[in-house]
């Protein structure tokens, strides 16, 4: 991590100093969180690309409905893969509008259908609510439901943070038990993985956008079993796993997760691709308009993905 200490870059270090100027809340509260992000989202995030299609719909879930976004950049497909979009923070806050403009742009790069999904909070629902309510709309999602009239011949699961653990762990199910169309791709975006303390985690634990004391409340809410590879995929087996890409941020508390969990896939022999970002902080490829160097980079990662998915269908 020697550049993660020397390097920021510019825009990251005005973004970083109108944040830290913030007055720090009295108390963390889910409800006034979730309303925070959501505005966050509204100022930092660059605006949505134009869709042909936009759907709200629902699917079914454990517990009942779950509710999706459908987004192509056609009106009419061919049989394709099809992008699962499970968002961040923290399984505490997010919603399909705070990163729908990262749901446009995926679609619109990549010429490929994107399912986001809605999947339940903490802590109003705890572990295992999230990674079963993402489960169930991948598995629904590939059997070509009528209501996307689309033809899925493939599942591409992306996240970031709390939605790069769900991403990789969905991954990991429909791995061991396939749905009716193959899992194809992972994308993992700066994901929390396990446990660990110390690292990253204490040299960025405050200033930098995330930081430690946001991660023991997220979990103090989450709830997630110590151990529990469903909770932290760190600790589910690598074999078998489809190819992945993991993209780590040079100022994220969460970084050495991700280096963890990159590095346990290639040790499994899986066919991984890690992008390390210096200078940009935790969340970045949702906050392209505050941070617009972190476009290009963006921009890299979905490039990333067309490359391995070309690799992976020749």
């Amino acid at each position: 991590m020697a550049d993660t200490e020397t390097f920021i870059r510019e825009d990251v270090k005005g973004f970083l100093a109108l944040v830290n100027s913030l007055p720090a809340p009295e108390a963390l509260v889910p409800g006034e969180q979730r309303d925070g992000y959501l505005a966050m989202k509204a100022m930092t995030e660059a605006d949505p690309r134009p869709m042909a299609v936009i759907k709200d719909l629902t699917c079914p879930g454990p517990v009942g409905d779950i509710s999706v976004r459908f987004y192509d950049v056609r009106e009419n497909r061919d049989p394709s893969p099809v992008i699962l979009f499970f968002h961040g923070g923290g399984f505490v806050i997010g919603d399909l509008d705070t990163h729908n403009s990262l749901c446009t742009e995926l679609s619109h790069v990549l010429d490929l259908p994107v399912l986001a999904v809605d999947y339940r909070l903490a802590p109003e629902n705890p572990f295992p609510a999230a990674p079963d309510d993402c489960e169930a709309a991948t598995r629904w999602l590939a059997s070509s439901p009528v209501e996307l009239d689309r033809t899925v011949t493939g599942l591409i699961t992306i996240g970031g943070s709390a939605g790069g653990n769900l991403a990789t762990v969905t991954a990991r199910a429909l791995c061991d038990t396939p749905a009716a169309a193959p899992m194809v791709l992972q994308v993992l975006l700066y994901p929390a993985t396990d446990e660990s303390q110390g690292g990253s985690m204490d040299t960025f634990a405050e200033g930098h956008l995330l930081t430690k004391g946001v991660m023991e409340w997220f979990y103090s809410l989450y709830l997630p079993e110590s151990g529990n590879p469903r909770a932290f995929p760190l600790h589910a087996s690598a074999a078998g796993m489809c190819p992945a890409i993991v993209a780590t941020a040079g100022l994220d508390p969460l970084q050495d997760q991700g280096r963890r969990i990159a590095a346990k896939l290639v040790d499994a022999g899986v066919d991984t691709l890690f992008l390390h970002f210096p200078g940009l902080t935790h969340d970045f490829s949702s906050t392209r308009k505050a941070l617009p160097s972190a476009q290009k980079d963006v921009e890299t990662i979905m490039a990333a993905m067309k490359l391995m998915l070309e690799k992976n269908s020749a």
